[in-house]
This record gives structure tokens, sequence and C-alpha cells, in this order.
């Protein structure tokens, strides 16, 4: 997708914003991302849950990290599957948001799933053009499209959504603000759907581990409490709440022991085992 300086300009309103997109943009060939997606052509951009097969650590030391691999890239799908279990009863009629869409996994997964609409929005120009493109060679370009836009404000239509979700990706936005827009965008009934880290408020802010992880990936966790108030004053009830921590560890587990390991393996498992690290699924409906 060809730039130009004002589709930047409205796109990315802040310096912190131009920031997050340039880290994915040059992050391209990142292989914890490719090498797990190569796998069966689903390219995610978050992590895993469930527990992980033990076999996969033992047989032949040569084939034992495609083992690995392999299964990291199930965990990972097995979460987006538990993300989409929630987003209620969704019609063939229907459309639904990626918000902080990626490479596209997830969208490509709803549309199998629901058969409906899906546009995935992202601030990154490299993850558009990739995900346009699978989408292209999957041959649902019709109905899986990705945009460069802001999820804070994505010029879609008032009330033209029956689901949206965000996966791992609401720690680089302002809440208040993303959930506006999201209450915009769902119609009365509508699902939001979030999974994400969240540093935990009775520890008393962040964490070393998790100050950690935020200089990693240049973002800005939120504390627990930040999202309910949030979901609370954009009309947004939570029906559903699930703490996935103890389901996310042993992704961390089986990938510090991966080729794709980058260090960040131990902060994540220190601040989520020492509990002031929280891995939340929140299911909310727009009234």
């Amino acid at each position: 997708m060809t730039t130009t300086a004002p589709t930047a300009v409205r796109v990315l309103h802040t310096a912190y914003q131009k920031s997050v997109a340039a880290y994915w943009n040059d992050n391209q060939q990142d292989p914890v991302n490719l090498r797990l997606g190569d796998v069966d052509g689903l390219y995610h951009h978050h992590y895993g849950i469930g527990e992980y097969e033990p076999s996969v650590l033992e047989g032949p030391d040569d084939t034992r990290d495609d083992r690995i691999i392999n299964e990291m890239h199930r965990l990972e799908t097995q979460q987006a599957n538990l993300l989409l279990d929630h987003l209620g009863d969704i019609s063939h009629g229907d459309r639904l948001m990626d918000a902080g869409s990626g490479r596209g996994g997830t969208s490509f997964m709803a549309h199998q799933r629901f058969g409906c609409r899906v546009d995935g929005v992202t601030i990154s120009e490299y993850q558009v053009g990739f995900a346009n493109n699978q989408a292209d060679q999957r041959g649902v370009a019709d109905q899986v499209k990705f945009h460069f836009r802001n999820m804070l404000d994505t010029g879609f239509e008032t009330g033209s959504r029956r689901g949206i979700w965000t996966n791992e990706t609401t720690m680089y936005v302002d809440l208040l603000q993303a959930f506006g827009e999201f209450s915009r965008l769902l119609e009365y009934g509508g699902r939001y759907v979030c999974i994400t880290g969240c540093y935990n408020d009775v520890t008393g802010g962040r964490s070393k581990a998790v100050s950690r992880i935020d200089e990693h990936y240049i973002c800005n966790i939120h504390p627990r409490s930040d999202y309910f108030k949030a979901l609370a004053a954009n009309n947004l009830v939570p029906i559903n709440v699930i703490d996935l921590t103890s389901h996310t560890i042993p992704y961390w587990e089986l990938r510090s022991k991966s080729s794709v390991a980058t260090g960040i393996e131990d902060p994540f498992l220190t601040a989520y085992r020492e509990g002031s690290f929280h891995y939340l699924l929140i299911a909310a409906d727009r009234v």
C-alpha cells in the first residue's frame, strides 16, 4: 500500500502512534510471528493458551524446534478460537471489526467461522499490505478487508458492527477513547471482546517485570481497573470475565525453549507467576 503524507497525518495523530507504527513496520521479519504463521498460513500477533503436549520436547533433536513451533502455533490459534467463542450469535449478514488486526489471522478465522464481512484496522501499513495479500490468496478479498486506519477514529459508520474485538492491542491506546469508538460502532446489543494483559492494581503499580514488557514492546500496560472503568463509561457491560493467566503460562514456558525466544519470556513468566500481571478475556455488550 502506497503511503501519502496526508493519509499518514490523518491516521497517525501523535508522536507515540508514529513510533508504534514504525515499530511494527520495522519488525516485518520477526520470526516469532512469521515462523509460527508459516505452519498453516494463519499469521497471528498474539500469544497462546492451554497446556502444551510434552512429547514435543522429546524425540529427535534435529526436529525438536519444528515440533515446538508447531505446538506454539496450535496454542495461539486456540487462543483466537476462544476469543471468537465469546462473540455471541453472529449471522452471515453481520459485520465485524478486528481492531489492531496485525497480519490478519483472527480475521480470517472469524470469516471462516461466521461467513460474514470482517474489516481489520491497523496503523502499520506493512501489516495492511501483508493481510490484504493474504485475503487475495485466500479468495476472500471481497469479504475480509484490512485498512490503514486508527482504531480510535476509524471513520466507519455508527452502529455498523455486530462485533468488535481487540487481541492484545489495547495496551497501545487510551482505553476511554478506544472504548468510546467501539461503543459508537456497535449496534445495540452488539458484543466487544478483549483479550489483554493488564497489571494487578492490588500489587500497587507496575512491577519491574511489567515495566520490562512495556519497554520491550513500547507499549503502556493498563491496570486491570481501568478496563472496567472505561467499559462502564461507554455503555459496555461485561457479561464474561475470564482469568487466563494460568492458562497462558505454558505457552511462555514452551516459547522459552524455542529458537524464536527473544529474552522477554522471563519477564512474562515472572510477572504472571508473582501475580503482578494478569491475562484476561473480557466480553461486554453494548447497551
